[in-house]
């Protein structure tokens, strides 16, 4: 089959490898309709996680028509699914608590280990997403392997488009768990950093559980015009300082609810965010914190704080006296996707929100090397990319 793979920083290509098979019992094989490019990929094209291998096969975000089944999935030839990007196992402690992305069963043990050493906890399974991860195939692919398939894969109906549910595999949950980590009460005031993929679902997810205000942060005009079409309103940190405008926003207060949708490499030239890039160059310290540390700085007294931006590594000069003289509330986390699947594929049907408007560019898989490459270097135009493998 065709898969794209990674070969090193800002090197990936379109392969020919084995195609996947049936291991374990409760695996199904996927033969994937639609895959997206998602801004965590960005950190592996990059070369910001650790533990990538040669010939990796990318890709976390994917649906498509079960091709073949063990004798335990539950899961039939034929039906139409999309995939969580964590990979569960649906009986452990954490699973029985709903907090699928911190399964003890699904990273395997020989891979677990790296990842309790960086930690201090095995990580769960995630799909294309380095070896700390698990090293699963990912679904930028013509086929994958979908391990637990009696717990992650959720049946869609005939009749709706890939388009529309394909997001539920990562960035619409993604972006509802942030806004229900922000613990959002009616009417409250919520401001989002970041107006990709995430953010865009943020907004989206902050207005479903009741914000009366939404205001969101970044510098690039088609995606402040996307928040805005969500009815958020915008600022754009190269013409203001974003903690002084929330503070006028908001009558001094301040927001009752910061989501950083960032996470390690926070653009600009602030000059915090410099000594990080410099670090980051000489090895020095690995993620770019400016957005957690404004997060924390502009948020009201008592308010919380929402982190769905993956940070991989270490950082300094977080403003902990500011987090606790100020009393706030953090939350953060790879999301529960499973948890939220069902609930979210109903608001769908129902027409609730539109899950495809920031939706840029459809490439084939062939074409995937260039979709990083504009994603990453294009950000203004290429706001979400979708791959067609078939």
């Amino acid at each position: 089959m065709r898969a794209l793979t990674w070969h090193g920083k800002h090197n990936v290509q379109v392969d020919t490898v084995p195609d996947p098979q049936i291991i374990n019992p409760r695996d199904a094989v996927i033969k994937v309709t639609s895959t997206a490019i998602c801004g965590s990929d960005l950190h592996l094209y990059d070369s910001m996680i650790p533990s990538m291998s040669n010939g990796d096969i990318l890709g976390h975000e994917f649906m498509g028509i079960v091709e073949e089944v063990g004798p335990r999935s539950t899961l039939k030839r034929g039906q139409r699914v999309v995939v969580p990007f964590t990979i569960s196992c649906g009986s452990c402690f954490f699973c029985g608590k709903q907090q699928y992305s911190a399964c003890d069963n699904s990273n395997p043990a020989d891979k677990a280990d790296a990842s309790e050493v960086a930690y201090g906890y095995a990580a769960a399974g995630l799909f294309g997403y380095s070896h700390l991860t698990g090293g699963y195939a990912g679904g930028q692919a013509e086929y994958v392997r979908v391990p637990y398939s009696d717990v992650g894969p959720l049946v869609v109906p005939d009749g709706i488009e890939d388009d529309q549910v394909l997001f539920l595999t990562d960035i619409f949950p993604t972006g509802w768990m942030a806004a229900e980590n922000a613990e959002i009460e009616p009417g409250d005031t919520v401001a989002v950093w970041g107006c990709g993929p995430v953010g865009l679902f943020a907004i989206k997810s902050a207005f479903l559980q009741g914000a009366g205000r939404v205001i969101a942060i970044d510098h690039l005009p088609r995606r402040l015009a996307l928040a805005r079409k969500n009815g958020a309103e915008v600022l754009n940190y190269h013409e203001v300082k974003v903690r002084e405008a929330l503070m006028e926003m908001t009558a001094g207060i301040g927001p009752d609810a910061c989501i950083d949708a960032v996470g390690m490499e926070a653009h600009g030239f602030s000059p915090d965010n410099i000594i990080d890039a410099v670090k980051q160059e000489t090895k020095l310290g690995t993620d770019r914190q400016h957005v957690l540390r404004e997060t924390i700085m502009a948020c009201r007294k008592g308010g919380r704080v929402s982190v769905p931006g993956v940070y991989g590594g270490s950082g300094d000069k977080l403003p902990i006296g500011a987090f606790m003289q100020k009393g706030l509330t953090i939350k953060t986390g790879q999301t529960h996707v499973q948890k939220y699947l069902p609930q979210l594929l109903e608001m769908i049907l129902e027409g609730k929100l539109d899950t495809t408007d920031l939706i840029s560019h459809r490439l084939p898989l062939e074409r995937a090397a260039e979709g990083y490459k504009n994603f990453h270097d294009n950000p203004n135009e290429w706001t979400k990319v979708v791959l067609k493998p078939h």
